[in-house]
Order: structure tokens, then C-alpha cells, then sequence
């Protein structure tokens, strides 16, 4: 039913241009979000001309691939790893995410122990895949990742020849923001430092004080920046914030990091978004466009269940290099950024 709504136009935007062959002989589409009726904490990332995109899904993990995510929703959904029915990572399956590093997958994901569905028994696990393509071969279980802390959210990034992972550990009543070094994607190295507090009002909406879902962003101009979700999922004024490091900086200096007075991406009610946040960022098939996916509510005080669903917008990018976010748009209206020509 949603792909029925993604009529042909005759100019496909970017996202759309890597088609097979037998692709190219089918009508154009173009993009309209949500791209699924739901999918929270969505992830996309690209290979060559396929798109992988994950989310949450609770008792599992599954991966769609296609090469126009305009025909997301026709992509089948292949599932990847079931958790054990015991253990540290046997419930509360979340968050995933599939990076791609030295010529192997691994999906961070999100997890709690059997029979313990709180805060003190969630962790960040990790699998390994060396194939080709994710949702083919074999995964193996790289185990949990030795956080300091308890937590959730984990995402990696590698910057000047290190690499490096961002969670967001339990400390106390509230949820921060921490990195630390890694010798390999499945093994953190050094002590941990935290890089941002939930310390401003709309960080603290909800009855929580809440700094979740960290991502890595690189500028055109090579500063760093780290977008984050704040305050309670089941609030309405849930929200995507923004840290910056400028170019050069050591990630792991707390100091280093400047954060946006205000969100960047916030609910806009009259276009019927709510709750925005839990996202990732992604690049068009020629590397020269980044967008942004992330989750929203179509109405108020729907809280954090199935109804959140994913939803794509290109991000420009200002003469200083500093990412700009359009403002969300109705449903079934092409995303902000599609259809227009690239520039920084």
C-alpha cells in the first residue's frame, strides 16, 4: 500500500539513480516517507549501488537490501540472527546497526539478559560477518563490548587512522554520552570519557534526562560531528541534537565538543511529525549527497511503540561546513532535499 503511493515522476532523485538494468525498465519512483508504515531506530547504510537498511525489531535481527529506497517497502526482509533463548543478549533486541570495516560486516546491537528487561542488564554486542553481502553467510558472535558502564546505543566511527566507539551509558538517573578508543571493532581499548550531559531543558522532557542514539558525521571541511536523541522517547518533544569537534581535535577531550543551544531536527506538528530521533546518515550512490534517516510518530502521545516509522531528508551544508537540517515534512510528501541539485 505504501509503494502504491510513491508515484512515477519523470525525474528520479538521487537516491534512486543506481538501478540494475532490469530495475531501469521498471516506471521511475520517488521517494515519500515514511519509507515503511514502521521501523524505529532505523539504519541505513551503502555499499557500491545497494542500500542496507536495519531496525529495531525486538526478538531478532533482519536486514532489507535494494537499490532504490523509494521500493524499500518491497524489499524483502531477511533475517540474520535470532537470539539465544538464555544469556546476556537473549531479549530486548535493539538498535542495531551494520557497519562495514576492513573488509567485514558487523551489526552493533543492543540487548538485555534473559529475564531482566532494565537498565542495569542492558549491554552493546556485536557480530562479525565476512562475506560480501550481510544478509548472506555466516554471523559470528564477537560477544558483548566491556563498557564501563551499562548502556545502550552503540555506533563506531574511524577518524585519522583510529577508530573509535560512542555509546550511551547508564550514570545514575541520567543517560550520557560516552567514547572511548577501540583496537578492533569488537574490542575497546582505554578508559572511557564522557563527551556530553543531558544539562539543557529540552534534553530533560519526559520525567528522564536523556543523551541516546549517538552518530558520526564527518564535515566537508573535516571537522567532526556527532548528532544525538534527547530527553524520553515516549515524549512528544523528543529530539535530535548536534556535537561538534573541529578538525584536528583529539575525540576522546571532552573539551573538544561544542553542543547546539537547540535541536536540529524537532517535531513540527503541523506537519504531522512528533517524537523525531534515533537516527544515522548515509550517502547517495555517487558520494556526493549525505541524508539522514530517522524515526518519527504521525501523531501526539503515541509514545515508543510500532507506530514510530522511518523517514529520509538530505542534509546540506552550510559555506563553514556545518550540516544544515531542513525541517520535517507531511507524509507522502517528497523529503526535503529530494529532487535538488548538490552543493556545498
Amino acid at each position: 500500500m505504501l509503494a502504491a503511493r510513491k508515484i512515477a515522476l519523470a525525474g528520479a532523485i538521487a537516491l534512486g539513480l543506481a538501478c540494475a538494468t532490469a530495475d531501469a525498465r521498471r516506471p521511475k519512483a520517488t521517494i515519500a516517507n515514511p519509507l515503511l508504515p514502521s521501523g524505529a531506530d532505523p539504519w541505513i547504510v551503502r555499499q557500491g549501488d545497494t542500500y542496507y537498511y536495519m531496525n529495531t525489531l525486538g526478538n531478532r535481527l533482519a536486514i532489507r537490501k535494494t537499490r532504490d529506497l523509494a521500493r524499500l517497502a518491497e524489499a524483502p526482509e531477511t533475517t540474520v540472527w535470532t537470539p539465544p533463548a538464555t544469556g546476556p543478549n537473549a531479549q530486548s533486541i535493539w538498535a542495531p546497526e551494520l557497519h562495514r570495516i576492513g573488509g567485514a560486516w558487523y551489526i552493533y546491537y543492543t540487548a538485555a539478559e534473559a529475564g531482566h528487561d532494565d537498565d542495569a542488564h542492558r549491554g552493546i554486542f556485536v557480530l562479525e560477518n565476512t562475506g560480501d553481502d550481510p544478509t548472506e553467510g555466516a554471523w559470528v558472535d564477537r560477544g558483548r563490548l566491556k563498557t564501563e558502564n551499562n548502556g545502550i546505543d552503540g555506533t563506531t566511527f574511524a577518524q585519522g587512522g583510529k577508530r573509535y566507539f560512542v555509546y550511551s551509558p547508564y550514570i545514575g538517573p541520567d543517560s550520557d554520552l560516552a567514547i572511548v578508543a577501540m583496537s578492533d571493532p569488537w574490542t575497546l581499548t582505554g578508559p572511557e570519557t564522557i563527551i556530553a550531559l543531558p544539562d539543557r531543558a529540552w534534553e530533560r522532557q519526559g520525567g528522564r534526562q536523556i543523551l541516546e542514539g549517538p552518530e558520526f558525521l564527518a564535515g566537508p571541511n573535516g571537522d567532526l560531528f556527532l548528532s544525538y536523541s534527547a530527553s524520553a522517547c515516549w515524549s512528544d518533544d523528543y529530539a535530535i541534537g548536534l556535537l561538534s569537534a573541529p578538525r584536528g581535535s583529539d575525540p576522546l577531550d571532552p573539551k573538544a565538543w561544542t553542543k547546539t543551544p537547540q535541536p536540529v531536527i524537532a517535531k513540527a506538528p503541523d506537519q504531522g511529525v512528533f517524537a523525531p530521533g534515533h537516527n544515522g546518515f548515509f550517502t547517495s550512490p555517487d558520494g556526493r549527497e549525505t541524508w539522514i534517516v530517522y524515526h518519527a510518530n504521525p501523531g501526539p502521545d503515541m509514545k515508543c511503540t510500532a507506530k514510530r516509522a522511518p523517514r529520509i531528508q538530505r542534509v546540506d551544508w552550510s559555506p563553514g561546513g556545518t550540516p544544515v537540517f531542513a525541517r520535517p515534512t507531511k507524509a507522502d510528501v517528497p523529503p526535503p532535499g529530494s529532487g535538488r541539485q548538490h552543493h556545498r
